[in-house]
């Protein structure tokens, strides 16, 4: 990872789940209690390597894996509920969000995540960020066609900041989000550097 200090960056792009607020473990809490009424199977090593796709997408993955006739769609909706009724519990991950409080009006700065933009906005706001965050620099699951390991969602914040990509630092806690950094042509700091979050099982 570069130095946090190059005095080429020109913009900062957070994930949010991981990264900005200590969402994981609560989002693997959801996925087991959704799951298991389907009698569907997601281990917790395979539940961090998806790190970065929408619920819907890894629904349908594990549906074809696992042979499983159902509805992604309505699956994702009962995950992201179940996930939902614990997000008031979530904290901030420090480090990172010192780094927020830091280069706010400095430089500018964008949220690019892999949940639903509502969400983020809600994550943002209970970890006291929502301030320094407008909506237009919050891209979203559905702002994209494309999900991380792609670029996407990396390139489309860095449009919306104004900044060339190469000018780019993101901010990151999932191997297909530092994939995606690094497709987008950004520097890269992995937050698992400084945060590990908590292991259910």
């Amino acid at each position: 990872m570069s130095d946090e200090n190059n005095s080429s960056i020109r913009g900062l792009i957070f994930d949010c789940d991981g990264t900005l607020a200590d969402t994981m473990p609560l989002h693997f809490r959801a996925w087991r209690a959704t799951l298991d009424r389907y009698k569907m199977e997601l281990s917790e090593d395979r539940f961090y390597s998806l790190g970065g796709q929408p619920t819907v997408k890894i629904v349908g993955l594990l549906a074809k894996e696992q042979g499983i006739e159902l509805s992604p769609t309505e699956v994702a909706v009962e995950k992201e509920e179940a996930f939902l009724t614990q997000l008031r519990k979530v904290k901030p991950i420090a480090p990172i969000v010192d780094i927020v409080r830091q280069h706010h009006g400095k430089l500018p700065m964008a949220v690019a995540s892999g949940s639903h933009r509502e969400v983020v906005k809600t994550v943002l706001e209970i970890i006291g960020l929502s301030d320094l965050f407008d909506d237009h620099r919050i891209v979203g699951a559905e702002d994209t066609e494309l999900h991380k390991p792609n670029p996407d969602v990396f390139l489309e914040a860095a449009r919306r900041i104004e900044i060339a990509p190469e000018l780019c630092r993101v901010y990151e806690d999932a191997e297909l989000g530092i994939e995606a950094a690094r497709r987008a042509g950004m520097e890269c700091f992995d937050v698992r550097t400084v945060f590990i979050p908590e292991r259910i099982s």
